[in-house]
C-alpha cells in the first residue's frame, strides 16, 4: 500500500507499516469480481450477481491500493476482457485486452467500483492489448501530482514490453507521459513497484518473465538504471517457474518485508515472503504465507497488495487483496477475481 494518509510527498513514510503482520492469513471473500460471460463489454462501475455464469472470459487482477489523505482507500486494478477476434478472453491471456479501473472503500473491506476508465490500452500505448496496473505514488518532482507506473504490453508475453507512466492531479484522470520508464532487450517485465529511499531516490522493483525480480534506481522517477544482480531468483520450490509482483513494506523498527507471487508449476501459485536489511539482498521464508485453499483460489494465489489501518486499536490492522484463480477451466486456468484476506494472530 502507498500511504498518502501519512504524507503526500515522495518519502519512505509511504511504505511505513505499523509493524509486520503476525499470524495466519485467511481468505474472507470477493473484493472485486470478474464480469460474467453475458457482459464482456462492461461499464467500469458495473456490479453483478455472485451467482452469474463465469467461465474465465473476463477477470479482475493486479490490485494496488492507495490510502487517501482524507480517509478511505482507492484500489487500482486491471480488468481482463476478450479482444476482438479472440473470444476466449482471459483464458487466452496473451490475446486478451486489459484496462485499468479503480474502486473506493471507506474501510478496506467493502469496495465500490468507480465510474470511468483510469487508463485504456490505447491511451497507454498498448494498442488493442493490455495495460496492467502498477504502483501509484507521488511524483519525485514537486507539484503535488501522482505518477502511475504500469505495464504496457502490445502483444503476447513472449515479446519485449515496457514499464511506462502516467500522471494525475486527482488520481482519477490520467495523462500518459512520453517515452518508456524502463525496459530490457528481449525481456517481458511485469508488476512495477516503487520504494522511496532515504537518500531521495526511488527504487523500481519488477518481475522478469520466468526469471525473477530485479530492481532499478532513479533520481527523478523517470530515468531508471538497473541495479546489479537479482532481488529474488525464480529457483525455489514454490517459485521456480515464476517470481514476481513484489509488495514492499517497511515495518516500524524492522527490516524491509516483501510479499511476492511464486509459481511452483504453471498450474499453481502461492504468495511468498522475504525480508531484507537494505532492500537489495533478500532472505526468503521457507513456506508460503497464503496458498490455494478455497473455491476462489483453488489453483492460484497470486499478485497482491497489503493494506493497513494505522489507527486500528484492537487486533491485527492488516488486510491483503490478492488476485485468485479458481482453476475451473482446462489447464487449471479459470476465473480470476480479487479476493480479500485478513491476518489473525496464532492462538
Amino acid at each position: 500500500m502507498i500511504d498518502l494518509s501519512r504524507t503526500c510527498e515522495a518519502s519512505p513514510l509511504l511504505h511505513a507499516a505499523p509493524g509486520a503482520p503476525e499470524g495466519i492469513w485467511s481468505s474472507e471473500g470477493v473484493a472485486i469480481d470478474a464480469p460474467p460471460d453475458n457482459d464482456i463489454a462492461p461499464e467500469p462501475d458495473a456490479v453483478w450477481r455472485p451467482e452469474a455464469v463465469r467461465s474465465g472470459l473476463c477477470g479482475a487482477v493486479a490490485p494496488r491500493v492507495v490510502a487517501l489523505p482524507d480517509g478511505g482507500y482507492r484500489l487500482y486494478y486491471t480488468q481482463l476482457l476478450p479482444r476482438t477476434g479472440f473470444p476466449d478472453g482471459a483464458n487466452d491471456y496473451d490475446n486478451s485486452t486489459a484496462r485499468i479501473l479503480s474502486a473506493f472503500s471507506s474501510d478496506g473491506a467493502a469496495w465500490t467500483p468507480e465510474p470511468g476508465v483510469r487508463l485504456t490500452p490505447q491511451q497507454g500505448g498498448a494498442g488493442e492489448f493490455r495495460v496492467v496496473s502498477g504502483d501509484v505514488v507521488p511524483c519525485l518532482e514537486s507539484g503535488g501530482r501522482l505518477r502511475m507506473y504500469y505495464e504496457c504490453c502490445d502483444g503476447p508475453q513472449s515479446r519485449q514490453n515496457s514499464i511506462r507512466s502516467a500522471v494525475s492531479a486527482d488520481g482519477l484522470q490520467w495523462t500518459v507521459e512520453p517515452g518508456t520508464r524502463f525496459a530490457l532487450s528481449n525481456r517481458n517485465l511485469s508488476s512495477p513497484r516503487i520504494a522511496f529511499l532515504d537518500d531521495g531516490r526511488c527504487r523500481l522493483y519488477c518481475g522478469v518473465h520466468g526469471a525473477g525480480i530485479i530492481s532499478a534506481v532513479s533520481s527523478d522517477g523517470q530515468r531508471f538504471q538497473q541495479e546489479p544482480g537479482w532481488r529474488i531468483t525464480a529457483d525455489n520450490r514454490y517459485d521456480h517457474c515464476a517470481a514476481f509482483a513484489p509488495e514492499i513494506m517497511r515495518p516500524a523498527g524492522g527490516k524491509y518485508l516483501m510479499y511476492y507471487a511464486g509459481y511452483g508449476t504453471p498450474q499453481r501459485a502461492d504468495i511468498l515472503s522475504a525480508d531484507s536489511a537494505d532492500g537489495l539482498s533478500w532472505t526468503r521464508s521457507p513456506q508460503p504465507v497464503l496458498s490455494p485453499s478455497n473455491e476462489w483460489d483453488a489453483a492460484k494465489c497470486s499478485e497482491m497488495c497489503v493494506i493497513w489501518n494505522p489507527a486500528a486499536q484492537h487486533g491485527e490492522p492488516f488486510r491483503m487483496l490478492y488476485e485468485a484463480c479458481d482453476g475451473s477451466t482446462p489447464a487449471r486456468r479459470g476465473v480470476w477475481r480479487i479476493i480479500s484476506a485478513v491476518c489473525s494472530r496464532n492462538n
